[in-house]
């Protein structure tokens, strides 16, 4: 079990859940949209510039290229300047270049502005992790990484109706559904990344909201947790980007990325068959079904983790169901039923991969930690770009859809066999010297 933090401590973190949480949440689900709208605008696509299956699954993940590349840069720049400047930077230039994927009317440009796109992107996500550890104790850490991890089910649920009824304007102001798409969803993010410069503190030291004894105490907590990171972790940035540890952590973390690529890149075109419509609104609606579930499980795991102290338990648990359920829904023929493996595996893999991140954060710190969250952040999505084409080349290679399902369910299982062997039990629990410390603090 976790031990308490100290009083004003709890107090600062339970601000801090409040104050930031919603507003990362938000910066999460336009960044889930803008990546994987394509899924919603494949059809319309493909139809208006003659897209072929195999360009689009290239430029689906190409995109993951880019944001391979300059993740580490990113993330150091980040460490450097402050979140408040850098994550303004990321969510302006993505915003824009998302929205000009409406001018991709030819494989080259398409297949260009996805590249950009990741490397506009590129550093958000390790950026919010490496800021969560700044802000939120090892005790605390799974939970707040779960909540901001509902970006993703969030953009499913909120974003696939809002695609869908966007793909429905087709014709409006003579431009196509996925024109307005893409327009209006990117510009969203570049006004929330204007947003963030005003409302983001880079550190509790900076927050005018906490009092002057809970930043202190909230400080406290969270240099005795770097100092205890720097102990057993790597020193400096180099050593963290060739560390043994910090290696395995990105082949954990790409097994698990071609799972969650690989079908939302799809999903709704599997949601579209599984019901008999065409996407828009009504598929939008159903589309959202598994990532209700998601957010349940995402809301209830981390902090039962979190107080158990049973991360690493958990996280292959969920990562063996979501492989069952990837695989299970293209092989059952009822579409209620398949619609329930959908569920299973969104809820699986979302909930899964904040209780992975506790694994590196507990061994990382400083510029080791920017650096560090970033490549495994960078190499791991490379499992993104290979799913889309690994899942089309088994699908032709079988002639079977159910077998690209099966090959992605296969991933997920991959990555819990990964974490039972890599990953030991006392990184995925509290020790004992910690809980000293921890009440040595109160």
């Amino acid at each position: 079990m976790n031990a308490p933090l100290p009083l004003l401590a709890q107090q600062a973190v339970d601000k801090t859940m409040r104050r930031l949480l919603p507003f990362l949440l938000l910066m999460y689900v336009l960044a889930f949209l803008d990546r994987a709208n394509i899924g919603f605008a494949q059809k319309a696509l493909q139809h208006d510039t003659g897209l072929s299956d195999a360009a689009f699954a290239f430029g689906a993940g190409v995109f993951f290229v880019g944001y391979a590349l300059f993740e580490v840069p990113s993330n150091l720049i980040l460490h450097r300047v402050g979140a408040r400047i850098w994550m303004c930077r990321i969510m302006v230039t993505w915003g824009l270049v998302s929205a000009a994927m409406a001018f991709a009317n030819t494989a080259a440009l398409f297949y260009t502005l996805r590249f950009l796109l990741g490397a506009a992107e590129a550093g958000f996500f390790p950026g919010v992790i490496y800021y969560l550890t700044r802000w939120f104790p090892q005790s605390a850490r799974a939970r707040a990484v779960g909540i901001f991890y509902f970006g993703a089910p969030l953009a499913f649920i909120f974003g696939s109706p809002l695609s869908g009824s966007l793909l429905d304007l087709d014709g409006v102001l003579g431009l196509a559904g996925w024109h307005w798409l893409f327009l209006i969803e990117g510009a969203l993010a570049s006004i929330v990344g204007i947003w963030a410069f005003w409302f983001l503190d880079n550190t509790p030291a900076d927050a005018r909201w906490l009092t002057a004894g809970e930043r202190d105490a909230l400080t406290s907590v969270l240099e005795r947790d770097a100092r205890h990171a720097a102990a057993e972790g790597p020193h400096g940035v180099l050593a963290a980007l060739v560390d043994r540890r910090v290696l395995s952590y990105a082949l954990i973390y790409a097994s698990i990325q071609v799972s969650v690529y690989g079908l939302i890149f799809y999903l709704p075109q599997q949601v579209a068959s599984l019901i008999g419509a065409k996407i828009g609104f009504k598929v939008g609606l159903v589309t959202a079904v598994p990532w209700l579930c998601a957010v349940a499980t995402t809301w209830f795991v981390p902090r039962r983790a979190d107080a158990s102290g049973r991360h690493r338990t958990w996280a292959m648990g969920l990562l063996v169901l979501a492989g069952a359920g990837i695989a299970c829904s293209g092989i059952v023929p009822n579409p209620i039923i398949a619609l329930a493996a959908l569920c299973c595996a969104a809820s699986g893999f979302m909930a899964a991969q904040p209780l992975f991140w506790t694994f590196p954060t507990r061994h990382l710190s400083g510029l080791a930690a920017a650096g560090g969250i970033a490549l495994i952040n960078s190499l791991g999505n490379l499992g993104g770009f290979m799913a889309p084409t690994l899942r089309t080349v088994v699908e032709h290679a079988f002639a079977s859809k159910s077998a690209g399902l099966i090959v992605l369910g296969s991933a997920s299982v991959v990555a819990a066999l990964l974490i039972a062997m890599i990953v030991p039990r006392t990184s995925a629990r509290l020790s004992a010297e910690d809980g000293q410390r921890i009440e040595q603090a109160r």
